[in-house]
């Protein structure tokens, strides 16, 4: 144990020593997009975070897996959620001081993981299918890209040509894992979860992701620069204009001049919902809208943690050491505490640069 936090201790210098030499580099323009690293998390955001990571490790269920806080659902989307929360705070299977629930939670995936590459778990369906198989496939990814655990290859191989076969005419995909129609919900998870598969070193078609690319643009709405649910028939949201561009930017467009437009969009967007109240899935909103800001980077990206810094920190509970979030910001509550927790603990970690999928 003694080794193991030596070790630790040096890669932690060797980090903090590295992002100091990006930020000096940054301002000096020689890398552009850098800026992250202007955002660094101060010791009560710090606090916060080991409250919160303490808070998700012992809401893990027996299986490994962790369940919505409002009724025990949806246990494959919030173990998703939940391991990227970990991941992205540096912690990885059985590393760290959780990376025991780590294990656990990457094992419960693998075992919900079906004979055709569905991450189901039993009982579930409707809506949530690929929603929960999208975000599933990210962790996984993710995680097999740090690790290279042969353990997980295999798997992560047949949920990603899953999502390869049922992506649509169009570029899409929706609710159910088959062809058919699409929106930008459902997609933007799968183009991350095919592109995060390909950074990790696995076989994807670049037709998938330029096709996947193309549908995204189709939901461009070139009077406000923000995106649509679908092509043209429904209004530009926040949310939807945060997974937009956070998935082009994750295909390497970053420099899409849509991507600009969509940030400008959301800057304004969540300015008049801290004004007026008016908010439309801010958790699921702000879990791209986070990533999005960051890559693009520079002030962009430290208004942007500012702000969000700022809003998190306002409605954080704390009781001793733990500290678990349970805020009515959201119109819909699907996910209750612990899905509010995982999203805000990620973004405010974000600053460490841990995970792979939200560097540029």
């Amino acid at each position: 144990m003694r080794l193991l936090a030596v070790i630790l201790g040096l890669v932690s210098c060797v980090h903090a020593m590295g992002a100091t030499l990006l930020a000096q580099d940054a301002d000096k323009g020689a890398l552009p997009g850098v800026g992250q690293d202007r955002v660094v998390v101060d010791d009560k955001t710090e606090a916060v975070i080991r409250g919160a990571l303490k808070w998700l490790a012992s809401k893990q269920n027996g299986n490994g897996s962790w369940s919505a806080s409002d009724g025990g659902k949806y246990e494959v989307a919030m173990t998703g959620y939940t391991l990227m929360t970990f991941l992205t705070a540096g912690q990885l299977p059985d590393e760290g001081e959780y990376g025991k629930h780590v294990t656990k939670g990457m094992n419960y995936l693998l075992n919900t993981i079906k004979s055709d590459g569905l991450i189901q778990a039993s009982g579930s369906s409707g809506n949530e299918i690929m929603y929960s198989h999208g975000i599933a496939t990210i962790a996984l990814a993710e995680l097999y890209g740090q690790t290279k655990d042969p353990r997980l290859k295999g798997k992560l191989e047949s949920a990603v040509k899953l999502i390869v076969k049922c992506q649509n005419d169009e570029g899409g995909w929706r609710y159910q894992a088959r062809k058919g129609d699409a929106d930008m919900s459902v997609t933007v998870l799968q183009v991350v979860a095919v592109r995060a598969a390909k950074n990790a070193g696995l076989e994807v078609p670049q037709a998938t992701i330029d096709r996947a690319v193309k549908y995204v643009l189709s939901c461009y709405d070139k009077d406000t620069g923000g995106f649509t649910y679908q092509p043209g028939n429904r209004s530009p949201g926040f949310a939807r204009t945060a997974a937009a561009i956070y998935s082009l930017q994750v295909c390497g467009r970053y420099d899409d001049p849509h991507v600009k437009k969509g940030s400008d969009f959301i800057m304004r967007r969540a300015a008049r919902d801290r004004e007026s109240q008016d908010r439309e899935w801010f958790t699921y909103g702000h879990f791209y809208a986070a990533p999005a800001q960051y890559m693009i980077g520079g002030d962009t990206w430290e208004q942007w943690y500012k702000q969000i810094q700022k809003k998190l920190l306002s409605g954080v509970k704390q009781e001793r050491d733990i500290c678990y979030w349970d805020v009515p910001w959201d119109n819909r509550r699907e996910g209750g505490s612990l899905y509010q927790t995982a999203v805000y603990t990620m973004i405010l970690a974000m600053p460490y640069h841990y995970l792979p999928l939200y560097q540029r």
